[in-house]
């Protein structure tokens, strides 16, 4: 899993809204994308979009790895082995390792911003 570079982060795309729970009930239905007549504007709201769904799951995966070397910490009296964080994400047991040691580097990093 490649780490996520730090300056990447610090781009501010557009904020993702969520959307009401009968638009996305409708399969049809995506962040308002295909009453975008124009194709111009479309490229652009789905281009803004695309980065701001990037940059969201550059933050979950970090804070996935956190969550994960918290609890994978030996000095938790409740701590998990990898294969038991694995378990728990559906990953792995190589990937919840490493992921357990990206979160150890954040956290001596400081934790994600």
């Amino acid at each position: 899993m490649a780490e996520p570079q730090r300056s990447e982060r610090r781009l501010r795309p557009a904020p993702l809204l969520f959307e009401p729970s009968e638009a996305a009930a409708d399969p049809e239905h995506f962040f308002d994308l295909e009453s975008i007549e124009d194709p111009r504007d479309l490229l652009s709201r789905a281009t803004e979009l695309t980065l701001a769904f990037r940059a969201a799951t550059d933050r979950a995966v970090e804070f996935q790895a956190l969550a994960a070397a918290q609890l994978a910490d030996p000095r938790r009296f409740d701590r998990l082995t990898p294969a038991d964080i694995a378990e728990r994400a559906e990953w792995t047991e190589d990937y919840a390792r490493k992921m357990i040691e990206f979160g150890r580097g954040l956290l001596r990093d400081g934790s994600p911003q």
